[in-house]
């Protein structure tokens, strides 16, 4: 038995439906992709508020659709459905599709979101893993979010991972050694850099105190990892507007408690502590480690929508690659 090597018995291929129409117009090949899911470790609603969000605002085409009635046990996961006055309205069915959308400034990527599946891990796994050869995705980032003891008044922190030096060092809040239960991201991840195939991996830090609300600021911060390691603009400002309304919540919340005082304190004197000597790296920082002001970012773009403007012709190319590497944007 310890020669048989394991592969899922029913065939991965079937456990979802492409767009065969979409396949056949375009090109899909070399793009980077993105992944959240839900159903593991949501921690102030990160990755609920990132897929709205890009769902919401960005062009998007599903390129596949998993069945979910293979993979989700409805029992422990009841769907949710609207009662209205005297009948049902809604029906909020569970879901997992791979996309194609297009970022503000017109440059296409993939995203597969939906839930986690409960059942089928490594059948669910070979179906995306042969889904990255097939479109020879280039980079793939994923997101989620876990509850810390860390304070809100301070930057939102990360843990990275994945076989990118490039969009790992000098990132992480913290690093050790841990047995932690997994996610399908966790696999995915780790299938994809067994195979030598460009992936990244990015917990956000919540404040634990606020891990079961919605917490927007973790979510602009995971759009921001996700963009800068993917050299995508992802659409942000909604976030960042309710995430100042909630900031201002948290202050007055704050502010009419001594007792929670007490408590943002303490965790700011640990926070500040661990971090004190400690130089952490932003993904968008440029060679000199600084940040680029709105001027430098407004001609970013301003070059980028130039050359689509001037390019013309099956060899012309956009002013940004596609190469997953920060910095760039």
């Amino acid at each position: 038995m310890n020669n048989i090597a394991y592969t899922p018995f029913q065939d991965p291929e079937s456990l979802y439906a492409l767009n065969e129409a979409l396949l056949e117009g375009e090109d899909l090949r070399g793009l980077n992709l993105l992944m959240s899911f839900t159903g593991f470790s949501d921690a102030g609603h990160v990755i609920h508020q990132i897929a709205g969000e890009l769902i919401d605002q960005l062009a998007a085409e599903p390129v596949a659709v998993f069945d979910v009635d293979q993979l989700i046990d409805y029992r422990s996961r009841r769907p949710r459905m609207t009662f209205t006055e005297d009948h049902l309205s809604d029906y909020q069915a569970p879901s997992l599709v791979l996309y194609r959308m297009v970022d503000a400034l017109g440059k296409p990527f993939l995203f597969l979101n939906g839930s986690e599946p409960d059942l089928q891990w490594e059948r669910f796994t070979s179906a995306v893993l042969g889904l990255v050869r097939r479109l020879d995705v280039n980079l793939t980032a994923w997101v989620h979010s876990v509850p810390m003891p860390v304070p809100h008044t301070r930057p939102i922190g990360a843990t990275v991972h994945g076989n990118r030096p490039e969009l790992i060092e000098g990132i992480s809040a913290w690093k050790t050694t841990l047995d932690i239960p997994s996610a399908i991201g966790h696999l995915l991840e780790y299938r994809l850099a067994a195979e030598g195939r460009n992936v990244v991996g990015y917990a956000i830090h919540v404040p634990h105190y606020l891990a079961d609300a919605e917490y927007p600021p973790a979510a602009v911060a995971g759009l921001e990892y996700l963009g800068a390691a993917a050299s995508l603009m992802l659409p942000s400002e909604r976030l960042r507007e309710a995430g100042r309304a909630v900031e201002r919540q948290i202050t007055e919340q704050v502010e009419a408690s001594a007792e929670v005082q007490a408590v943002v304190r303490n965790l700011e004197k640990q926070y500040d502590e661990h971090s004190e000597g400690t130089e952490r790296r932003s993904l968008l920082a440029g060679d000199n480690d600084e940040l680029p002001d709105a001027d430098e970012l407004g001609a970013a773009v301003e070059a980028y929508l130039a050359s689509r403007d001037g390019s013309s012709g099956a060899g012309s190319s956009s002013g940004v690659t596609g190469d997953g590497d920060s910095g760039n944007i």
